[in-house]
């Protein structure tokens, strides 16, 4: 008979990994908002996500559905210390919605939605890149403060996550755009990808140094040479995306380059984490909820996820190619 625990780790996994890689690109071009500073510049990167911001989100929805569903122990665990942050990013993503809905209809007040959707882009990152890296150090569930989660190694998280979803939206310009904007966002994407290579290497040593399961998982036995393609690979596409940014950059590759640095990022994290939802506490059997529970889901799960990829796709799809100066916006 199937694992459902597993099933539904995977897939919350899943939804999590189609969040960061849709919503991350998004929230990336609020970040480098302050190195393209003329409007018509704004108004290129804002066209260029406007038919698809909303959606990203969905993955967002439909994966803190998967964990208070199928594993109500881990969310009543990780919310109850993490509600600082999290309401912080809720608020930083209302922050960019309100700015999207307002700066295409807007004038005098333009500068001032510009300055919402950075803000609000920024917040959102930082807050989930220290909620990953409080969950990576380990919460205690219910015992600690508001402010606890607040550790030297989730503000450096914090601020690697924006540094990486940087990268994702310099590679996503490159493939929608031309001209000035394209070799800038090439040229702020070489910087960047030095940068998060760096982080890479800083967030795993720190990881190993730190935790003694995750150490024992990757260096113990044969295990260090079962996992090498991870870094290995991680490196190679680092430098394929470095070269394929440098001069005339190539349009598309770069950007599925930088999604796989991600993908293999965290397949990195679940192999150093699994099968813990909560490190030191919980599981994903000891977290899930009753069989009848997880059988009762699956018809809505079987419904609602093929829909949802169906539209992203059709979305993707109906919008690819280059976004023209021409084009109307929102």
């Amino acid at each position: 008979m199937m694992d459902l625990a597993l099933f539904y780790y995977l897939l919350m996994g899943f939804a999590v990994l189609m969040y960061v890689v849709l919503d991350g690109f998004d929230l990336g071009l609020g970040i480098l908002y302050p190195w393209f500073k003329s409007e018509s510049e704004r108004d290129h990167m804002m066209r260029s996500i406007s038919h698809v911001w909303d959606g990203n989100e969905t993955w967002l929805v439909f994966g803190g559905v998967v964990l208070f569903a199928a594993f109500p122990a881990a969310y009543a665990g990780i919310l109850s210390t993490m509600y600082t942050p999290i309401i912080i990013m809720l608020i930083g993503l209302i922050f960019r919605g309100v700015a999207f809905e307002y700066r295409f209809k807007s004038h005098r007040s333009k500068p001032l939605w510009d300055v919402a959707f950075c803000l609000g882009s920024a917040m959102a990152t930082f807050c989930q890149g220290a909620i990953l890296g409080a969950v990576v150090q380990g919460v205690e569930a219910g015992k600690q403060g508001a402010l606890d989660w607040l550790t030297p190694f989730s503000i450096f998280t914090g601020f690697a996550l924006m540094a990486a979803y940087a990268l994702l939206a310099c590679c996503y310009l490159v493939m929608k755009s031309r001209g000035n904007i394209m070799a800038r966002s090439a040229h702020l994407g070489r910087k960047l990808v030095l940068t998060v290579m760096m982080i890479f290497a800083i967030v795993s040593l720190w990881t190993l140094l730190a935790n003694a399961e995750v150490r024992g998982r990757w260096l113990d036995g044969l295990n260090f040479i079962y996992l090498l393609p991870l870094p290995l690979l991680s490196a190679l596409f680092g430098w394929l995306l470095y070269r394929d940014l440098d001069g005339e950059p190539h349009e598309t590759r770069p950007f599925w380059l930088a999604v796989g640095l991600f993908i293999l990022g965290f397949a990195g994290l679940v192999v150093g984490l699994f099968p813990y939802l909560i490190p030191h506490q919980l599981t994903l059997w000891e977290a899930s909820a009753p069989e009848s529970s997880m059988m009762f889901l699956l018809p809505g799960i079987f419904i609602f996820l093929p829909l949802i990829f169906a539209y992203t796709l059709w979305g993707y799809r109906i919008f690819s190619g280059k976004v023209e100066d021409f084009e109307e916006g929102y």
